[in-house]
C-alpha cells in the first residue's frame, strides 16, 4: 500500500500543505516546531481517523482557524481517496472515502494499516501493563476485526458493569445482583474469547520480534513475550491454552464477587493482563539496559509491520518520528538498512546532515519543512 499524496488544511502550523511521496523513504527534515511530524500525525488521521498522541481534535486545528482537513491518495490493487474533515463549531468529525461517508470509525481500523515509531514508545517496555496492552491491542485490532468488534463490545461490558458495581454499593439494592450475574456472563463471554485471540497472537508474534531484534543486533540475545491472564496463567510462544478459558474466569470472577462488590471495581478479566517482555529469559524492565529497551521498543513496531503485512497482505504505512537522535551509530546504521526492506516509509528528522551515513536510495525524498511549508530537497 502506498500513500501518493496528502493536502493539510488548518493542520496545526500547516495552513495549506500538499506533499507528493516517494515509493521509498521520504525523509522528512526541519526545525522544531516546524510542521515535520504533524504531517506524520496527519497520515495517522487519515489511517485511523484519530491522532496517534491521544489529544483532542480541537487542539489540532490551526488557531484562529474554525476546522481542519486532511485529505490523501492511497494505491492498493485500487485507489482510494480519503478525506477528514472536522468542525470546532460542531465538534464532529467526518471520514470519506472516494466521497462516500464512513460513519462508524471501527469500519477503517486495519484497512489502512500503519505502524508508528516514536520516542514515546520507551511506555510499552518501561510503563504499565495498560501500556503494553494498548500496544497488543492495536496490532490486533489492525489485523482482525473480529478482535476489533470483541474489544469495542468488552469494553462497553465493563463500563456498564462498573456502573452497575457502584449503583449496588452507594444503594446496597441486592436485588440489582440479577442484573451483574447477566453483566458477568457477559463479561466472561467477551473477555475468554480476547484472551484466546491473544493467546493465538503472541504464538504468532514472538517469532517476528525474533527475527527483527536479531537483524537490528546481529546478537545472540533471545528477545521473547510472555503473556500473563487471569492470575495466575501464562504463556510464551508456545500456543498452547491452559485450561478451559471460560470455566476459569468464572470461578475466578466468584471468588472475587465480595471485593468487587465492596470497592466497586471490576478485578477480573484481561483489562488486567500483563505481557512480560524478556532478553534471554531476564525481565526486560526490571533488568534491561537503556541500549536493549530501546532495540526491543524497534524491534516490536518492526515486528508488528511484518505481521500486520503478512495478516492483511498488505504493506502498512510506516511512519518513524525523530528516533534516529536516540541511537548511537551502530543501530542507525543497522536501522537504516532495515527501513529499505519495508517498502514505503517516513522518518522525521531535526537535520539530515548528522546522519549522512544513513542509506539514502536515489527514490527516496529529502522533503525540508519550515514553518508549516514543504520543499524536496
Amino acid at each position: 500500500m502506498i500513500l501518493r499524496s496528502i493536502l493539510l488544511k488548518n493542520f496545526r502550523i500547516h495552513q495549506n500543505t500538499q506533499v507528493e511521496f516517494s515509493d521509498g523513504i521520504n525523509y522528512i527534515v526541519g526545525g522544531n516546531g516546524q510542521g515535520k511530524t504533524s504531517i506524520l500525525e496527519a497520515v495517522y488521521y487519515l489511517c485511523t481517523t484519530k491522532g496517534y498522541n491521544s489529544v483532542a481534535d480541537g487542539e489540532v486545528v490551526s488557531f484562529n482557524e474554525t476546522f481542519f482537513e486532511v485529505s490523501g491518495t492511497f494505491r492498493d490493487l485500487t485507489e482510494n481517496n480519503l478525506r477528514i474533515y472536522y468542525t470546532l463549531e460542531d465538534n464532529r468529525k467526518y471520514f470519506f472515502v472516494d466521497g462516500k461517508q464512513i460513519y462508524r470509525a471501527s469500519s477503517i481500523i486495519g484497512k489502512y494499516p500503519v505502524v508508528i515509531l516514536t520516542p514515546e514508545d520507551h511506555s510499552i517496555t518501561q510503563g504499565s501493563p495498560g501500556d503494553r496492552r494498548k500496544f497488543v491491542d492495536s496490532v490486533i485490532s489492525q489485523s482482525s476485526e473480529t478482535y476489533l468488534q470483541i474489544l469495542l463490545d468488552y469494553n462497553r461490558t465493563l463500563r456498564q458493569r462498573s456502573s452497575l458495581l457502584a449503583q449496588i454499593k452507594e444503594s446496597r439494592d441486592r436485588s440489582l445482583l440479577d442484573q451483574l450475574d447477566a453483566w458477568s456472563q457477559k463479561l466472561v463471554q467477551c473477555g475468554s474469547e480476547l484472551i484466546k485471540h491473544r493467546i493465538r497472537f503472541v504464538s504468532e508474534f514472538n517469532g517476528y520480534v525474533n527475527d527483527s531484534y536479531n537483524l537490528i543486533m546481529s546478537s545472540a540475545e533471545q528477545p521473547s513475550i510472555t503473556y500473563e491472564y487471569l492470575e495466575g496463567n501464562s504463556l510464551e510462544g508456545n500456543g498452547q491454552e491452559t485450561g478451559k478459558i471460560e470455566e476459569q474466569f468464572t470461578l475466578l470472577l466468584e471468588k472475587k464477587r465480595d471485593d468487587e462488590l465492596r470497592r466497586a471495581v471490576n478485578l477480573v478479566g484481561p483489562h488486567r493482563d500483563e505481557f512480560i517482555f524478556r532478553i534471554n529469559n531476564m525481565e526486560l524492565k526490571k533488568y534491561g539496559s537503556q541500549g536493549q529497551n530501546k532495540t526491543f521498543q524497534i524491534s516490536l513496531r518492526f515486528a508488528q509491520f511484518f505481521y500486520l503485512k503478512d495478516s492483511l497482505s498488505k504493506s502498512p504505512v510506516f511512519l518513524m518520528d525523530d528516533v534516529f537522535g536516540e541511537l548511537d551509530t551502530y543501530r542507525a546504521q543497522k536501522i537504516s538498512g532495515y527501513l529499505q526492506n519495508l517498502g514505503q516509509a517516513f522518518v522525521t528528522m531535526t537535520d539530515f546532515s548528522n546522519y549522512s551515513y544513513l542509506s539514502r536510495n536515489q527514490d527516496d525524498y529529502l522533503i525540508k519543512v519550515h514553518e508549516g511549508q514543504a520543499a524536496y530537497g
